[in-house]
């Protein structure tokens, strides 16, 4: 099992994190997704290793922008 983290800009509220749970859910191959908004931290658990562009396109589609992986 694969695990990555982010930090994820302009997170405020919990719509916010489900806005991003929803996008990065629909990258095939995510398993878990956990959005911590106070830390502005995304983790995603995957089978194999995601591409970090698919998160990238799949945060910036829910409106937010990625900022450092890691």
């Amino acid at each position: 099992m694969a695990s990555n983290s982010y930090s994820v800009q302009g997170m405020t509220c919990d719509h916010c994190a489900t806005s991003v749970t929803e996008e990065v859910t629909k990258i095939s191959g995510v398993n878990d997704v956990s959005v911590d908004v106070a830390a502005g931290r995304l983790t995603i658990n995957s089978d194999n290793p995601i591409a970090d562009d698919a998160v990238t396109e799949a945060v910036e589609e829910a409106g937010y922008e990625v900022v450092a992986s890691g």
